[in-house]
């Protein structure tokens, strides 16, 4: 593990406990050195930050629909196009954090989602706007470069502690960002959201600039065999199978949701964007959700974890279909839904991580990469079926989805038992 540059110090020595300059602070005597809190919080609110880009549109979908004179169908298709683009990016752009320079990379990622989150808000017309939000799905997997980096800049000591730091912060951007969304759209147009994001990622390609440290880890393997290592790991490992399948069918579960909320909000409901950005505080709960399945991850736990949320994916639905008539009901199915999303997801990372760890990245890329492959999926069936149906189109592909994510548990439950014996 080398560094480049003249910045005091290296991430590497941090593991080893020496002076870390700008990424930390010198340890007692005999004791390694921590990672600056401030360091910390900055790539945290990166993380949430970067990652929010993809969620602005969901309580926009509305708004934008009526200004570009679309369908609510086509409009949904934004959802889809950046979660595609996400879903691309996790496999062309998530690799060179083994291969560049970690701090320019991140700087630039920033700066090149700002360049896209412009488009999107001058895009005149549907056509422009959808590839608009592939790129910046695809620049937006700057989330994800920043959670190995926190990784690799902490000591060995307090490496959980910083990578759960920075993970909460990828969870409370998505959280807030339908919420921020909501808010600036009541102020003019959905279009201000764009811009006041894009200028927020300017401002934060200066941060980062200034104070992350210069890393550089290069891989033994070139690029396209970086790439292609990832299929191997797929191939070779079970349980990366298993997991990246409960999540391709959880996020597109979670799609459906979202991509069909707004148009339910604002059309049985009268909900401006700002209230409709209101909704998605509900996903507290899944914040919540997400420390306590770590916590029982740890205690051995998984796949009692995986059966709990499942059971309760599947169950959430028929509280979410009453709520196109009750928002009580809505409320409630939503709470459980978030709780039963972010447990099963966090559960899942805590099971590949724990295959190999000189392939963590490539763990995560191929993983996440599937993920948004969902994601994407149910945008599309969310968006079409809402067409078609209504709110009970949606609750239709959502509920399905939850018991295939059931039956996929029970299923390996059966064969785990029929092995065993």
């Amino acid at each position: 593990m080398t560094t480049s540059g003249s910045t005091p110090a290296s991430p590497a020595q941090a593991g080893d406990g020496r002076s870390t300059g700008r990424a930390g602070a010198p340890g007692r005597a005999g004791q390694p050195a921590r990672l600056d809190r401030r360091l910390i919080a900055v790539m945290a609110v990166a993380t949430g930050s970067s990652v929010a880009n993809n969620y602005y549109a969901q309580p926009l979908l509305p708004a934008i629909a009526h200004s570009l004179g679309t369908s609510s169908a086509l409009a949904g298709l934004v959802v889809t196009a950046a979660q595609v683009g996400y879903a691309l990016g996790l496999v062309a752009v998530l690799p060179l954090g083994d291969l560049v320079e970690r701090r320019r990379l991140v700087v630039v990622l920033s700066l090149s989602t700002a360049a896209m989150l412009t488009w999107m808000g001058l895009s005149p017309t549907i056509a422009w706007l959808l590839p608009a939000a592939l790129a910046v799905g695809s620049a937006s997997v700057l989330a994800q470069v920043l959670v190995p980096f926190a990784a690799g800049l902490a000591s060995q000591d307090e490496r959980g502690r910083v990578v759960g730091m920075v993970m909460s912060g990828l969870l409370v951007g998505v959280l807030l960002a339908r919420t921020v969304a909501g808010w600036l759209a009541e102020t003019g147009s959905w279009r201000v959201v764009y811009f006041a994001a894009a200028a927020a990622m300017v401002a934060q390609a200066g941060l980062l600039a200034w104070r992350l440290p210069r890393w550089h880890e290069p891989a033994a393997l070139s690029y396209p065999r970086l790439l292609a290592s990832m299929v191997d790991l797929l191939r070779e490992e079970p349980v990366l199978r298993l997991r990246s399948a409960f999540g391709l069918i959880s996020f597109a579960t979670f799609s459906v949701l979202w991509t069909s909320l707004a148009f339910l909000l604002a059309r049985n409901y009268h909900y401006s964007a700002g209230v409709i950005g209101m909704f998605g505080l509900v996903g507290a709960a899944g914040a919540g959700a997400a420390s306590l399945a770590g916590r029982l991850a740890d205690r051995g736990w998984q796949w009692r974890n995986t059966g709990v949320a499942t059971v309760l994916l599947f169950g959430s639905w028929a509280a979410l279909w009453a709520g196109g008539r009750s928002l009580g009901a809505l409320v409630a199915g939503l709470v459980v839904f978030d709780f039963a999303v972010q447990g099963l997801h966090i559960t899942n990372q805590s099971e590949i991580y724990r295959l190999r760890p000189e392939a963590r990245s490539r763990l995560t890329a191929a993983y996440m990469f599937l993920y948004f492959v969902g994601g994407a999926t149910g945008s599309v069936l969310s968006a079409a079926l809402y067409s078609a149906m209504g709110w009970d189109g949606a609750c239709l592909a959502g509920a399905a989805l939850a018991s295939l994510a059931l039956l996929t548990w029970v299923g390996a439950s059966l064969v785990s038992r029929q092995t065993a014996r």
